[in-house]
Protein backbone atom coordinates (compact mmCIF):
# COMPACT_ATOMS: atom_id res chain seq x y z
CA UNK A 1 0.00 0.00 0.00
CA UNK A 2 1.40 3.40 -0.74
CA UNK A 3 0.24 5.68 2.01
CA UNK A 4 0.28 9.59 1.62
CA UNK A 5 -2.50 11.50 0.24
CA UNK A 6 -4.69 10.69 -2.56
CA UNK A 7 -5.76 14.33 -3.76
CA UNK A 8 -9.48 14.13 -5.52
CA UNK A 9 -9.77 17.40 -7.88
CA UNK A 10 -13.19 18.41 -7.26
CA UNK A 11 -16.06 15.55 -7.36
CA UNK A 12 -19.15 13.94 -8.37
CA UNK A 13 -21.79 15.33 -6.74
CA UNK A 14 -22.89 11.55 -6.19
CA UNK A 15 -21.95 8.26 -7.07
CA UNK A 16 -18.46 7.67 -7.78
CA UNK A 17 -16.38 10.54 -6.44
CA UNK A 18 -17.53 9.71 -3.21
CA UNK A 19 -16.24 5.61 -4.01
CA UNK A 20 -13.30 7.38 -4.95
CA UNK A 21 -12.03 8.37 -1.20
CA UNK A 22 -13.90 4.69 0.32
CA UNK A 23 -11.08 2.99 -2.38
CA UNK A 24 -8.36 5.43 -1.88
CA UNK A 25 -8.85 4.26 2.24
CA UNK A 26 -9.40 1.16 1.04
CA UNK A 27 -5.89 1.25 -0.30
CA UNK A 28 -3.89 2.50 2.16
CA UNK A 29 -4.06 6.23 1.31
CA UNK A 30 -5.56 9.50 3.36
CA UNK A 31 -8.23 11.15 1.03
CA UNK A 32 -8.55 14.98 0.65
CA UNK A 33 -10.79 17.12 -1.67
CA UNK A 34 -9.93 20.33 -3.20
CA UNK A 35 -13.07 22.21 -4.22
CA UNK A 36 -14.39 25.47 -4.84
CA UNK A 37 -17.50 24.71 -2.56
CA UNK A 38 -17.49 21.76 -0.18
CA UNK A 39 -21.48 22.21 0.20
CA UNK A 40 -21.80 20.39 -2.93
CA UNK A 41 -20.24 17.38 -1.68
CA UNK A 42 -22.60 15.80 1.75
CA UNK A 43 -20.64 12.93 1.93
CA UNK A 44 -17.38 15.06 2.76
CA UNK A 45 -18.98 15.33 6.48
CA UNK A 46 -21.42 12.38 6.50
CA UNK A 47 -17.68 9.94 5.75
CA UNK A 48 -14.83 12.49 7.34
CA UNK A 49 -13.01 13.18 4.51
CA UNK A 50 -11.46 16.14 4.63
CA UNK A 51 -11.18 19.08 2.15
CA UNK A 52 -9.29 22.30 1.20
CA UNK A 53 -11.56 25.85 -0.43
CA UNK A 54 -9.68 27.39 -3.66
CA UNK A 55 -10.08 28.11 -7.02
CA UNK A 56 -9.91 24.34 -8.53
CA UNK A 57 -9.82 25.82 -12.15
CA UNK A 58 -6.10 27.07 -11.24
CA UNK A 59 -3.37 24.92 -11.50
CA UNK A 60 -1.04 26.93 -9.20
CA UNK A 61 -3.90 26.72 -6.59
CA UNK A 62 -3.93 22.96 -6.31
CA UNK A 63 -0.40 22.77 -6.56
CA UNK A 64 -0.12 24.78 -3.84
CA UNK A 65 -2.87 22.92 -1.65
CA UNK A 66 -0.85 19.82 -2.36
CA UNK A 67 2.33 21.23 -1.11
CA UNK A 68 1.09 22.50 1.90
CA UNK A 69 0.04 19.01 2.86
CA UNK A 70 1.68 17.19 5.58
CA UNK A 71 3.25 14.46 4.15
CA UNK A 72 3.67 12.44 0.79
CA UNK A 73 1.08 12.94 -2.23
CA UNK A 74 0.86 9.57 -3.45
CA UNK A 75 -1.82 10.35 -6.25
CA UNK A 76 -4.10 13.28 -8.03
CA UNK A 77 -6.93 12.58 -9.70
CA UNK A 78 -10.37 13.99 -10.08
CA UNK A 79 -13.65 11.97 -10.64
CA UNK A 80 -15.44 15.31 -12.08
CA UNK A 81 -15.48 16.02 -16.01
CA UNK A 82 -14.72 19.54 -15.64
CA UNK A 83 -11.90 18.75 -13.80
CA UNK A 84 -9.99 15.64 -15.09
CA UNK A 85 -7.01 18.61 -17.01
CA UNK A 86 -6.07 20.23 -14.40
CA UNK A 87 -5.63 17.25 -12.41
CA UNK A 88 -3.85 15.36 -14.60
CA UNK A 89 -1.84 18.70 -15.38
CA UNK A 90 -1.39 18.36 -11.36
CA UNK A 91 0.11 14.69 -11.27
CA UNK A 92 2.50 15.89 -13.83
CA UNK A 93 3.86 18.54 -12.15
CA UNK A 94 4.34 16.09 -9.15
CA UNK A 95 6.00 13.32 -11.13
CA UNK A 96 2.82 11.12 -10.48
CA UNK A 97 0.78 8.74 -12.91
CA UNK A 98 -1.39 10.74 -15.30
CA UNK A 99 -3.12 10.82 -18.43
CA UNK A 100 -1.61 13.52 -21.16
CA UNK A 101 -2.91 16.24 -19.93
CA UNK A 102 -3.23 18.02 -23.55
CA UNK A 103 -5.14 15.11 -25.20
CA UNK A 104 -7.73 15.65 -22.10
CA UNK A 105 -8.05 19.20 -22.69
CA UNK A 106 -8.10 18.65 -26.51
CA UNK A 107 -10.69 15.99 -25.68
CA UNK A 108 -12.71 17.74 -23.47
CA UNK A 109 -13.18 20.66 -26.46
CA UNK A 110 -16.58 18.60 -28.36
CA UNK A 111 -15.26 20.68 -31.52
CA UNK A 112 -11.57 20.34 -31.24
CA UNK A 113 -12.72 16.50 -30.80
CA UNK A 114 -14.52 16.36 -33.97
CA UNK A 115 -11.84 17.86 -35.88
CA UNK A 116 -8.90 15.74 -34.22
CA UNK A 117 -11.11 12.40 -34.97
CA UNK A 118 -12.06 13.68 -38.50
CA UNK A 119 -7.86 14.24 -39.35
CA UNK A 120 -7.77 10.40 -38.27
CA UNK A 121 -10.31 9.14 -40.56
CA UNK A 122 -13.15 7.96 -38.23
CA UNK A 123 -16.51 8.06 -39.09
CA UNK A 124 -18.82 10.73 -36.96
CA UNK A 125 -21.41 13.17 -37.68
CA UNK A 126 -21.08 16.66 -39.58
CA UNK A 127 -20.62 19.39 -37.23
CA UNK A 128 -19.63 22.91 -37.05
CA UNK A 129 -18.68 25.43 -33.89
CA UNK A 130 -20.34 28.80 -33.30
CA UNK A 131 -19.99 31.36 -31.20
CA UNK A 132 -23.04 33.32 -31.92
CA UNK A 133 -27.46 32.23 -32.39
CA UNK A 134 -26.80 33.22 -36.15
CA UNK A 135 -24.05 31.49 -36.74
CA UNK A 136 -25.55 28.39 -35.28
CA UNK A 137 -28.55 28.69 -36.90
CA UNK A 138 -26.58 29.45 -40.71
CA UNK A 139 -24.56 26.30 -40.06
CA UNK A 140 -27.65 24.46 -39.07
CA UNK A 141 -28.49 25.09 -42.87
CA UNK A 142 -25.11 23.79 -44.31
CA UNK A 143 -25.33 20.75 -41.97
CA UNK A 144 -29.12 19.92 -42.97
CA UNK A 145 -31.82 19.56 -40.34
CA UNK A 146 -32.62 17.53 -38.10
CA UNK A 147 -29.85 18.72 -35.96
CA UNK A 148 -28.24 18.22 -32.37
CA UNK A 149 -26.89 21.37 -30.78
CA UNK A 150 -25.39 20.57 -27.66
CA UNK A 151 -22.28 23.12 -25.40
CA UNK A 152 -18.72 22.35 -26.48
CA UNK A 153 -17.93 22.08 -22.65
CA UNK A 154 -20.89 20.05 -21.27
CA UNK A 155 -21.87 16.71 -19.78
CA UNK A 156 -24.83 14.70 -18.50
CA UNK A 157 -26.89 16.00 -21.54
CA UNK A 158 -27.47 19.10 -20.23
CA UNK A 159 -28.02 22.03 -22.92
CA UNK A 160 -28.01 19.01 -25.63
CA UNK A 161 -31.13 19.44 -28.15
CA UNK A 162 -32.47 17.70 -31.26
CA UNK A 163 -33.50 20.90 -33.55
CA UNK A 164 -35.82 20.50 -36.12
CA UNK A 165 -35.59 23.79 -37.70
CA UNK A 166 -33.93 27.02 -37.75
CA UNK A 167 -36.27 28.83 -34.61
CA UNK A 168 -35.30 25.62 -32.17
CA UNK A 169 -31.77 25.61 -33.13
CA UNK A 170 -31.62 29.93 -32.49
CA UNK A 171 -33.68 29.27 -29.55
CA UNK A 172 -31.03 26.17 -28.33
CA UNK A 173 -28.32 28.07 -28.83
CA UNK A 174 -29.55 31.47 -27.04
CA UNK A 175 -30.21 28.77 -23.84
CA UNK A 176 -26.55 27.71 -23.78
CA UNK A 177 -24.44 30.75 -24.93
CA UNK A 178 -26.62 33.39 -23.07
CA UNK A 179 -27.26 31.60 -19.72
CA UNK A 180 -26.35 32.15 -16.61
CA UNK A 181 -23.69 29.32 -15.99
CA UNK A 182 -25.17 28.58 -12.49
CA UNK A 183 -29.08 27.94 -13.81
CA UNK A 184 -27.42 26.14 -16.62
CA UNK A 185 -25.07 24.10 -14.42
CA UNK A 186 -22.12 24.04 -16.39
CA UNK A 187 -19.09 26.34 -17.26
CA UNK A 188 -19.42 29.47 -19.21
CA UNK A 189 -20.12 28.57 -23.23
CA UNK A 190 -18.24 30.68 -25.62
CA UNK A 191 -19.73 27.88 -28.42
CA UNK A 192 -22.12 25.80 -29.16
CA UNK A 193 -21.31 22.64 -31.19
CA UNK A 194 -23.94 21.94 -34.27
CA UNK A 195 -23.68 18.30 -35.24
CA UNK A 196 -25.89 16.34 -38.20
CA UNK A 197 -28.42 13.87 -36.42
CA UNK A 198 -27.60 10.43 -35.98
CA UNK A 199 -29.95 7.54 -36.08
CA UNK A 200 -29.54 4.40 -34.24
CA UNK A 201 -29.30 2.56 -31.10
CA UNK A 202 -26.54 4.29 -28.60
CA UNK A 203 -23.93 2.32 -26.66
CA UNK A 204 -20.78 3.72 -25.32
CA UNK A 205 -17.49 1.57 -24.76
CA UNK A 206 -15.82 1.53 -21.25
CA UNK A 207 -12.20 1.01 -20.95
CA UNK A 208 -9.26 1.62 -18.94
CA UNK A 209 -5.97 2.50 -20.51
CA UNK A 210 -6.03 0.90 -24.23
CA UNK A 211 -8.17 -2.32 -22.98
CA UNK A 212 -11.62 -2.77 -23.41
CA UNK A 213 -13.64 -3.47 -20.23
CA UNK A 214 -16.89 -3.60 -22.53
CA UNK A 215 -19.40 -2.53 -24.31
CA UNK A 216 -22.77 -0.63 -22.37
CA UNK A 217 -26.19 -0.48 -24.01
CA UNK A 218 -28.17 2.91 -23.37
CA UNK A 219 -31.41 3.85 -23.36
CA UNK A 220 -32.58 7.40 -23.64
CA UNK A 221 -35.89 9.11 -22.99
CA UNK A 222 -37.71 11.11 -25.73
CA UNK A 223 -36.52 13.41 -28.10
CA UNK A 224 -35.78 16.17 -28.47
CA UNK A 225 -33.76 15.46 -25.40
CA UNK A 226 -31.02 13.07 -24.84
CA UNK A 227 -31.55 11.80 -20.82
CA UNK A 228 -29.89 8.93 -20.05
CA UNK A 229 -32.98 6.73 -19.19
CA UNK A 230 -30.67 3.71 -18.17
CA UNK A 231 -28.37 0.98 -19.39
CA UNK A 232 -27.43 -2.48 -19.53
CA UNK A 233 -24.09 -4.06 -19.28
CA UNK A 234 -23.16 -5.86 -21.43
CA UNK A 235 -25.25 -4.24 -24.24
CA UNK A 236 -27.37 -6.79 -25.85
CA UNK A 237 -25.55 -7.02 -28.96
CA UNK A 238 -23.61 -9.86 -30.92
CA UNK A 239 -20.02 -10.99 -30.29
CA UNK A 240 -19.77 -9.31 -33.27
CA UNK A 241 -20.99 -6.29 -33.09
CA UNK A 242 -19.22 -5.80 -29.45
CA UNK A 243 -16.08 -6.34 -31.56
CA UNK A 244 -16.88 -3.83 -34.41
CA UNK A 245 -18.14 -0.86 -31.43
CA UNK A 246 -14.92 -2.02 -29.32
CA UNK A 247 -12.40 -1.47 -31.76
CA UNK A 248 -13.96 1.58 -33.17
CA UNK A 249 -13.74 2.99 -29.47
CA UNK A 250 -10.16 2.68 -29.25
CA UNK A 251 -8.90 3.76 -32.39
CA UNK A 252 -10.48 6.95 -31.45
CA UNK A 253 -8.24 6.69 -27.97
CA UNK A 254 -5.21 6.24 -30.31
CA UNK A 255 -6.41 9.52 -32.58
CA UNK A 256 -6.57 11.70 -29.43
CA UNK A 257 -3.60 10.74 -27.79
CA UNK A 258 -5.56 9.17 -25.16
CA UNK A 259 -4.54 5.39 -23.64
CA UNK A 260 -3.80 6.19 -19.77
CA UNK A 261 -6.60 5.59 -17.11
CA UNK A 262 -10.58 5.29 -17.92
CA UNK A 263 -12.43 6.62 -20.76
CA UNK A 264 -15.87 6.25 -21.99
CA UNK A 265 -16.59 6.37 -25.26
CA UNK A 266 -20.11 6.97 -26.74
CA UNK A 267 -20.99 5.84 -30.48
CA UNK A 268 -24.54 5.23 -32.54
CA UNK A 269 -24.77 2.35 -35.00
CA UNK A 270 -26.61 4.00 -37.72
CA UNK A 271 -27.46 2.98 -40.71
CA UNK A 272 -24.63 4.24 -42.00
CA UNK A 273 -22.73 2.33 -39.59
CA UNK A 274 -20.93 2.91 -36.45
CA UNK A 275 -20.55 6.64 -35.66
CA UNK A 276 -18.53 8.48 -33.08
CA UNK A 277 -20.74 10.88 -30.91
CA UNK A 278 -17.69 11.69 -28.46
CA UNK A 279 -15.26 10.28 -26.02
CA UNK A 280 -14.56 11.38 -22.43
CA UNK A 281 -11.07 10.69 -20.97
CA UNK A 282 -13.06 9.87 -17.52
CA UNK A 283 -14.86 7.06 -15.90
CA UNK A 284 -18.89 6.71 -17.31
CA UNK A 285 -21.03 8.50 -15.04
CA UNK A 286 -24.76 6.83 -14.92
CA UNK A 287 -23.77 4.24 -12.17
CA UNK A 288 -22.49 2.29 -15.01
CA UNK A 289 -19.24 1.30 -13.43
CA UNK A 290 -21.58 -0.16 -10.90
CA UNK A 291 -23.62 -2.70 -13.10
CA UNK A 292 -20.11 -2.99 -14.61
CA UNK A 293 -18.58 -4.46 -11.58
CA UNK A 294 -21.92 -6.60 -10.81
CA UNK A 295 -22.02 -7.93 -14.45
CA UNK A 296 -17.91 -9.08 -14.72
CA UNK A 297 -16.82 -8.36 -11.32
CA UNK A 298 -14.79 -5.66 -12.69
CA UNK A 299 -14.59 -2.87 -10.10
CA UNK A 300 -13.66 0.40 -12.70
CA UNK A 301 -13.52 2.79 -9.83
CA UNK A 302 -10.90 0.81 -8.10
CA UNK A 303 -8.63 0.41 -11.02
CA UNK A 304 -8.44 3.60 -11.52
CA UNK A 305 -8.23 5.26 -8.13
CA UNK A 306 -5.05 2.55 -7.82
CA UNK A 307 -3.53 4.02 -11.42
CA UNK A 308 -3.50 6.86 -10.28
CA UNK A 309 -1.36 5.98 -7.43
CA UNK A 310 1.25 4.24 -9.29
CA UNK A 311 -0.75 0.63 -8.35
CA UNK A 312 -2.18 -0.50 -11.58
CA UNK A 313 -3.99 -4.40 -11.42
CA UNK A 314 -4.92 -6.44 -14.08
CA UNK A 315 -8.10 -5.89 -15.59
CA UNK A 316 -9.66 -10.15 -15.36
CA UNK A 317 -13.29 -9.87 -15.45
CA UNK A 318 -14.23 -12.84 -12.65
CA UNK A 319 -17.50 -13.49 -13.22
CA UNK A 320 -19.96 -13.89 -17.28
CA UNK A 321 -23.38 -11.94 -16.38
CA UNK A 322 -25.25 -8.71 -17.19
CA UNK A 323 -26.47 -5.72 -15.12
CA UNK A 324 -28.96 -3.17 -15.83
CA UNK A 325 -30.23 0.06 -14.46
CA UNK A 326 -33.24 2.15 -14.94
CA UNK A 327 -33.99 5.36 -13.59
CA UNK A 328 -36.91 7.46 -11.93
CA UNK A 329 -37.74 10.88 -13.99
CA UNK A 330 -40.21 12.74 -13.78
CA UNK A 331 -42.76 13.42 -16.39
CA UNK A 332 -43.52 16.83 -15.38
CA UNK A 333 -42.57 19.54 -12.89
CA UNK A 334 -43.93 19.33 -9.45
CA UNK A 335 -44.44 17.73 -5.68
CA UNK A 336 -43.68 14.02 -5.28
CA UNK A 337 -46.76 13.13 -3.80
CA UNK A 338 -46.97 8.74 -4.09
CA UNK A 339 -44.34 6.32 -4.37
CA UNK A 340 -45.59 3.06 -4.61
CA UNK A 341 -44.67 -0.67 -5.05
CA UNK A 342 -41.08 -0.36 -3.82
CA UNK A 343 -41.23 -3.22 -1.90
CA UNK A 344 -42.87 -5.66 -4.68
CA UNK A 345 -39.96 -4.16 -7.17
CA UNK A 346 -37.34 -5.00 -4.61
CA UNK A 347 -38.49 -8.32 -4.36
CA UNK A 348 -38.38 -9.02 -7.86
CA UNK A 349 -35.97 -11.87 -9.35
CA UNK A 350 -32.17 -10.62 -10.02
CA UNK A 351 -33.47 -7.25 -8.78
CA UNK A 352 -29.91 -5.79 -6.19
CA UNK A 353 -31.26 -2.42 -5.21
CA UNK A 354 -34.11 0.74 -5.03
CA UNK A 355 -32.80 3.52 -4.61
CA UNK A 356 -34.60 6.88 -3.79
CA UNK A 357 -32.36 10.33 -3.81
CA UNK A 358 -35.34 12.40 -2.92
CA UNK A 359 -38.40 11.69 0.03
CA UNK A 360 -41.93 12.24 -0.64
CA UNK A 361 -43.11 15.78 -0.36
CA UNK A 362 -39.89 17.18 -2.36
CA UNK A 363 -40.25 19.31 -5.65
CA UNK A 364 -39.01 17.67 -8.84
CA UNK A 365 -38.08 19.68 -11.56
CA UNK A 366 -38.05 18.39 -15.23
CA UNK A 367 -35.04 20.17 -16.33
CA UNK A 368 -33.97 17.81 -19.35
CA UNK A 369 -30.62 16.32 -18.38
CA UNK A 370 -29.10 13.82 -15.79
CA UNK A 371 -30.73 16.40 -12.85
CA UNK A 372 -33.50 14.98 -13.38
CA UNK A 373 -33.41 11.45 -12.01
CA UNK A 374 -34.74 11.33 -8.62
CA UNK A 375 -34.14 7.54 -8.31
CA UNK A 376 -33.15 3.99 -9.48
CA UNK A 377 -33.32 0.28 -9.86
CA UNK A 378 -30.45 -2.27 -10.83
CA UNK A 379 -30.96 -5.74 -11.22
CA UNK A 380 -28.83 -8.48 -12.52
CA UNK A 381 -29.02 -12.33 -14.56
CA UNK A 382 -27.19 -14.73 -16.39
CA UNK A 383 -27.02 -12.17 -19.35
CA UNK A 384 -27.56 -8.53 -20.23
CA UNK A 385 -30.80 -9.50 -21.86
CA UNK A 386 -32.17 -11.71 -18.68
CA UNK A 387 -31.00 -8.24 -16.62
CA UNK A 388 -32.83 -5.41 -18.68
CA UNK A 389 -35.82 -7.75 -19.11
CA UNK A 390 -36.26 -7.96 -14.89
CA UNK A 391 -35.18 -4.34 -14.96
CA UNK A 392 -38.20 -3.56 -17.28
CA UNK A 393 -40.42 -5.99 -15.36
CA UNK A 394 -40.06 -4.50 -12.13
CA UNK A 395 -39.92 -1.13 -12.79
CA UNK A 396 -43.78 -1.46 -14.22
CA UNK A 397 -44.62 -2.10 -10.67
CA UNK A 398 -43.35 1.36 -8.93
CA UNK A 399 -46.08 3.99 -9.31
CA UNK A 400 -45.01 8.01 -9.40
CA UNK A 401 -47.85 10.64 -8.40
CA UNK A 402 -46.36 14.06 -8.58
CA UNK A 403 -49.08 17.26 -7.90
CA UNK A 404 -47.97 19.63 -10.79
CA UNK A 405 -46.78 23.00 -9.78
CA UNK A 406 -50.16 24.45 -11.01
CA UNK A 407 -51.98 22.69 -8.29
CA UNK A 408 -49.34 23.12 -5.86
CA UNK A 409 -51.53 25.88 -3.87
CA UNK A 410 -54.77 24.33 -4.09
CA UNK A 411 -53.70 22.01 -1.01
CA UNK A 412 -53.62 18.88 -3.14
Amino acid sequence: MTGGWFVLVESNTTGSGRLFCTVARELGMRPVVLTRDPDRYPYLSTDDIEYRVLDTTRIDAVLGACADLAGAVSAVTSSSEYSVATASEAARALGLPHPDPAAVRACRDKAGQRRILRAAGLAGPRFAAARSCADAVAAAHRIGFPVVLKPTAGSGSVGVRRCADAEQVEAAAAAVLDADPATLGLPPQSEVLIEQYLDGAEFSVETLDDQVVGVTGKHLGPEPYFVETGHDFPARLTADHRRQLSEAAVAALRALGLGWGPAHTELRWTSDGIRIIEVNPRLAGGMIPRIVELACGVDLVRHTVARAAGLPMPVTPVRSGGASIRFLLPEQDGRLSQLGGLAEASRQPGVRDVVLTVELGQQLSVRNSFKDRFGYLISTGEDGWVSAERAERAMALIEVGIVPASLAGRGI
